[in-house]
């Protein structure tokens, strides 16, 4: 199966269907695999130049060289790259972090503010209530009804 996508083909949604590698995968596994190919026709032709036995056409010596270092460079490059890239996202993936847990600590700080309002609250309420029941008593007691 061809982990890249036709481009006749709509394209998926950002989280990829589960199960298929994501997009930026397959481009992944697509460089590394031109690379190797770079790589083994670099090594084949040094093997054919080294199996004629004879004098290395210098010019042809150079082309080889200027391939390696521009591969070198190209791979340092794409290196540097990928780690700005995943640097940048670890560090937005913590800032991220670091806001949901203040948030989740503001909301605890509420939570309990919350709970010590609803008991004070009831308390008082209650203790209203208890004068009341007892102002209700002593009239009863006193006569106010008369017995």
């Amino acid at each position: 199966m061809n982990a890249v996508p036709n481009p006749v083909d709509p394209p998926q949604p950002p989280g990829g269907v589960p199960g298929e590698p994501s997009i930026s995968a397959a481009a992944d596994r697509a460089r590394a695999q031109l690379h190797e190919e770079i790589e083994r026709v670099r090594r084949g032709v040094e093997e054919m130049i080294a199996d004629h036995r004879s004098p290395v056409d210098a010019d042809l010596r150079r082309e080889l060289e200027a391939m390696n270092q521009e591969l070198r460079r190209y791979v340092k490059q794409r290196v540097r790259k990928s780690r700005r890239r995943s640097d940048r996202s670890i560090h937005r993936l913590e800032e991220r972090t670091e806001t949901l847990e203040r948030r989740i600590e503001d909301l605890v700080a509420e939570r309990r503010l919350a709970e010590y309002r609803i008991h004070a609250e009831t308390e008082r309420m209650l203790d209203g209530l208890l004068q009341e029941v007892r102002a209700i008593a002593d009239r009863l007691e006193g006569g106010g009804l008369g017995r």
